[in-house]
């Protein structure tokens, strides 16, 4: 493979923070004499990428393999993308400074909808084609993963491949059959037609998409080319991962990256069971890993990097069952070795403020907490199962402890969002910072501070509000403003995201094949780097829209009834979609679902299907508004369902075991 370093290291000079191109980290690996070479590449820049967990795993996943080596790439800044196209240079990897273009495989993230347009350009930048059409026979094949897979119908003419669900063990299994299949001279015809076998393996080329009245009609908008072809792709789960180690090798970087520190994933999975959470759905069932696991790692990672901070990782992790045991013996582990412990994910009770007082000590910086909603009647539309009295509890606890610093998180344009839960946010605001000012001292009071940040809402793919319509931008910053002019206390910030990203998101979330050539059409106009507020340029989008013709005011803000085929219905998360319709009409009840993992099955259907359970370390004692008693509608069928629909839920789920 070529070395392009002697061409990129004189432009260095001129970089913008040029070790971000540099080779030679702590921690990476080499691997020389392998015979089959695989570059993941993140769609973003190395101080994004190198933070994400999923990068470090699938590389390290690939590098275990006999004769298999992995590398990484990034996306260059914007200023090195003009520099190397100028310089007539392609993007590289990392650890050989290879051109991309000359891997037998690529592997691209999906981290997120707002990468869709750096897909592209890191796609132009190595010099393969855009369309997996166009590929020859000996180019290599691209493949695409993450959370944007689980509707990857906009991305879908540019991968050869998509890989839906966890890749501990798919990534490797799927190149042993390039690498295999390539040895002996197969056609990317017959790779393809094989990877498709596979489970959870989506290859787009093997289906014509449909137009909506044969999708509704037949229930799918897609139409197998070949007969082996599967109509459903069920997410690949890693059975494995509560037993696996927690410390995973990873890369220690010359220039500090997001989340600059150790990262141990405690557990995977959420069961809340938030309606708006794709996360929540996709990641199920729950897996915790125990706190002898935890433990063993966080010291093994700490010896072996030198980091000076570790961050206990997951969706929600004062969630876990063991978790003041872990932070307990993490504390006696670290005492005296400057070692911080950080929680990321923090819990809306008092519960969660023991646990930062566990790890805090006398560093108190700031807590956040997300109520997503001002009233209580959204909160149970969104099933966030959280109170007021959590939530001042929450702050009592905090402030009487020694924090003076208070972030909340909410929700604009939720379903079923009207005024008055605009206006109850400042309320709730305000209420929450009388409670924090009665806690602290007086003499301490003018430090006292709260952040409110609200974040319009997207209506994500594979979730119960996956048929919600988004609210147009304009009513977006009229309720922005709404709630601008309720919060009457200097004390408390507000901010908000720009409603014309979230807007590429909900049209990216919700959008079929037809979105792939507005993507291509936004990126030829100049669009890249989107998720970056510099960058984010709204008029390539509007006019790639006018030029494809297709309405992205319509995809992003039409609401549906919960049995239309929504264009992602053929992949699947294990969660049925009888579930998520129900789910949705508890919601027009403002009925909800309590979390499984601190009580009864909920009948999602996740576990059956994919033949797995959620794996706990011991069992979970809830607190808070979870700590609910026993009464007789506390069974599965008040819970899930209106009792004539409960048994056909729970049938339905034994049903798709044996699918």
């Amino acid at each position: 493979m070529k070395d392009l370093w002697p061409q990129l290291e004189p432009l260095l000079v001129h970089a913008e923070r040029p070790a971000r191109y540099l080779n030679h980290e702590y921690g990476c690996v080499y691997k020389p004499e392998a015979d089959f070479r695989f570059c993941m590449v993140y769609p973003d820049t190395y101080e994004l990428g190198q933070a994400n967990q999923a990068l470090r795993i699938l590389v390290n996943a690939v590098n275990a393999q006999e004769g298999m080596a992995a590398e990484r790439a990034f996306l260059p800044a914007s200023d090195m993308c003009d520099t190397l196209r100028a310089e007539g240079l392609p993007l590289f990897s990392i650890e050989s400074c290879a051109p991309v273009a000359s891997f037998d495989a690529v592997g691209i993230t999906l981290p997120h909808e707002l990468a869709a347009t750096n897909v592209l350009e890191t796609l132009d930048l190595a010099g393969i084609a855009l369309h997996a059409k166009d590929r020859a026979q000996d180019d290599p094949f691209v493949m695409g993963g993450g959370p944007c897979a689980f509707n990857p119908e906009p991305y879908a003419p540019f991968f050869d491949f998509l890989s839906i669900g966890e890749g501990e063990e798919a990534l490797p299994e799927y190149l042993a059959i390039v690498r295999h299949m390539r040895s002996e001279g197969a056609a990317r015809a017959d790779i393809l037609r094989t990877l498709a076998q596979q489970p959870g393996c989506y290859v787009p080329s093997l289906y014509r998409w449909r137009d909506e009245g044969t999708a509704q009609q037949e229930g799918s908008w897609i139409e197998p080319l070949e007969a082996e072809a599967p109509v459903r792709i069920d997410k690949r789960l890693f059975e494995g991962f509560a037993e696996s180690p927690g410390w995973e090798p990873c890369v220690v970087p010359f220039t500090e990256v997001v989340h600059d520190r150790l990262n141990v994933e405690i557990l995977r999975g959420c069961a809340r069971g938030c309606r708006f959470c794709q996360a929540g759905m996709m990641y199920r069932p729950v897996r915790e890993r125990s706190a002898d696991n935890v433990v063993a790692s966080v010291v093994s990672g700490l010896a072996e990097t030198g980091y000076d901070e570790v961050s206990l990782t997951s969706l929600s992790s004062t969630d876990h069952s063991q978790i003041a045991d872990i932070l307990t013996r993490l504390n006696r582990a670290c005492d005296g070795k400057g070692v911080r412990i950080s929680v990321p994910s923090q819990r809306l009770d008092s519960f969660g403020v023991d646990m930062a007082e566990l790890v805090a000590g006398q560093k108190k910086g700031g807590l956040t907490f997300a109520p997503e909603a001002g009233t209580q009647r959204l909160r149970d539309v969104i099933n966030k199962n959280v109170t007021e009295d959590d939530l001042f509890g929450a702050l009592d606890a905090a402030f009487s402890a020694g924090w003076r610093r208070c972030k909340l998180y909410f929700m604009i344009g939720l379903p079923t969002e009207t005024d008055e839960d605009i206006k109850g946010i400042a309320s709730l605001a305000q209420r929450a910072y009388d409670r924090m000012k009665a806690a602290t001292p007086p003499e301490q009071r003018g430090s006292l501070r709260m952040s409110v940040s609200c974040a319009l809402f997207v209506p994500k793919a594979q979730t119960p509000f996956q048929w919600d319509g988004q609210i147009p931008p304009e009513e977006a910053l009229r309720r922005v403003n709404l709630l601008r002019n309720s919060i009457k206390y200097r004390a408390i910030d507000v901010h908000w995201h720009d409603p014309s990203t979230s807007f590429v998101e909900a049209v990216m979330s919700r959008a079929g094949r037809e979105a792939a050539a507005w993507v291509e059409a936004a990126w030829r106009r100049g669009a890249r780097f989107d998720a970056w507020t510099e960058h984010f340029n709204a008029q390539a989008w509007r006019d790639a829209a006018q030029e494809v013709g297709i309405d992205p005011e319509a995809i992003a803000q039409t609401a549906y009834p919960t049995d239309r085929v929504m264009p992602w219905s053929h992949i699947t998360t294990g969660v049925s979609e009888r579930f998520l319709a129900r789910e949705r009409k508890l919601a027009e009840q403002e009925r909800t679902t309590p979390d499984c993992t601190f009580g009864a099955c909920s009948a999602c259907g996740a576990c059956p299907s994919l033949g797995a359970d959620n794996q706990l370390a011991r069992p979970r004692v809830a607190s808070g508004s979870n700590a609910q008693p026993e009464s007789p509608d506390s069974d599965l069928r008040a819970h899930v369902a209106a009792p004539e629909d409960a048994p056909a839920a729970f049938d339905e789920c034994q049903e798709e075991a044996h699918v």
